[in-house]
């Protein structure tokens, strides 16, 4: 029995000492969340990370902030990051490899409420003057199965709008329209 003990022991110490060595290199494998995104407005595109070695990625975050601005405005916010973590599980969900297409991210107070006297459907409250929101398409997915997706993840707000070819996404409460 002793033998077995000391064996065991033996195992679980090379074992040990192999994941010492390894180090960083064995926390980094399957770890970094990336999404590439295009701004329409602008035409900008990113490639990036937002998530690595079990956290957000601070300089991965401030380009997305800086991609999704209001671009009337040239505006920066805080963008939730919980935005792309609903997004990235869209992408996962869907098996879809390609640029997320941004309709529209942060929208400033001013923006919005011009946006909303031009009767564009813009709500007074919007989660895009928060940081809150985006309003995606993913070329060669089907609207409807998109939104059905957004819808599954039951991860905050998911609203449907076929005529304009984009589905809302936000990280308030659960709801739909």
């Amino acid at each position: 029995m002793k033998e077995l003990s000391r064996r065991r022991f033996l195992a679980v110490s090379a074992a040990t000492a192999a994941t010492v060595a390894a180090g960083p290199a064995l926390a980094k494998v399957g770890n970094a969340r990336a999404l590439k995104m295009r701004n329409l407005h602008t035409g900008e595109r990113l490639s990036t990370a937002f998530w690595a070695d079990g956290d957000y990625d601070s300089s991965g975050l401030k380009q997305f902030n800086r991609l999704l601005r209001d671009h009337r405005a040239n505006e920066v916010t805080r963008m939730d990051p919980k935005l792309f973590d609903i997004v990235y599980k869209l992408k996962e969900k869907l098996n879809y490899n390609g640029e997320v297409e941004i309709i529209s991210g942060y929208r400033s107070p001013k923006t919005n409420a011009k946006l909303r006297a031009a009767g564009r459907g813009v709500a007074r409250r919007s989660y895009h003057t928060r940081g809150m929101a985006l309003d995606i398409r993913m070329p060669g997915v089907p609207l409807a199965k998109l939104r059905q997706a957004a819808l599954d993840l039951k991860a905050g707000g998911v609203g449907y709008y076929p005529k304009s070819n984009f589905v809302h996404v936000d990280t308030g409460p659960v709801r739909r329209w």
